[in-house]
């Protein structure tokens, strides 16, 4: 739904000049309200669904599902050959009341969405693999669900400790080109970020190991 604010202003402005004024400047009002924060809407958003947390014989891992859109300028960079770089950040926090909280364990990765012209594919590079796909909706169902993303401790994680997880799924505009990292500081359109904190009770070998959010 297109909403335009100059349209807006003028029904205000007609509105004040009518017998009944009063009242539908306030109809309008709150119409102009409602509307917006759909104008200020860029359309592009993260939203973590839900994750897995476990360990496997070679360490702790995590799964995320994520809802992933992108907005007009968004779309439009990838079709100009603009590379769009993902990242999944996952900390692990020991709470201490005597000093700063503890990173014990950190996951990072890395997701890389392009689109090639000639094939007119969407391609998206993850865990050194190339996949091609013949939708952007595709890709980015893709890009939302990853699976067994390792970590790495720094102190082990102990079973039936508190600890709690913040998960963050951003696009790095640090990878962009540089004029689109400039474009960044003046539009919210390449702000796409969602996080998550979450507290955590280490599981113990009896539950399998497994946390689900």
């Amino acid at each position: 739904m297109t909403v335009s604010f100059m349209q807006f202003y003028k029904n205000i402005k007609s509105a004040a000049l009518t017998k009944n004024g009063f009242m539908q400047l306030a109809i309008l009002w709150i119409l102009a309200l409602v509307a917006l924060p759909l104008l200020a809407d860029s359309g592009g958003n993260i939203q973590i669904k839900s994750f897995d947390f476990r360990k496997s014989t070679e360490g702790f891992r995590i799964d995320v599902l994520a809802d992933i859109t992108l907005n007009q300028t968004l779309e439009d960079a990838l079709k100009k050959g603009v590379e769009l770089v993902f990242m999944v950040n996952a900390s692990i926090m020991k709470p201490r009341w005597y000093w700063l909280d503890e990173e014990v364990a950190r996951c990072r990765a890395r997701f890389r969405l392009s689109y090639h012209a000639l094939t007119r594919q969407y391609r998206l590079l993850q865990n050194e693999q190339l996949h091609s796909f013949a939708s952007l909706n595709i890709a980015l169902k893709t890009l939302g669900r990853q699976v067994d993303l390792p970590f790495k401790e720094y102190t082990p994680l102990l079973p039936n400790r508190e600890y709690y997880l913040t998960l963050q799924i951003s696009l790095d505009v640090s990878r962009l080109p540089k004029p689109f990292q400039m474009e960044w500081f003046d539009s919210e359109d390449w702000n796409l970020v969602s996080e998550r904190v979450i507290r955590l009770i280490m599981p113990t070998p009896e539950s399998g190991y497994l946390i689900t959010h």
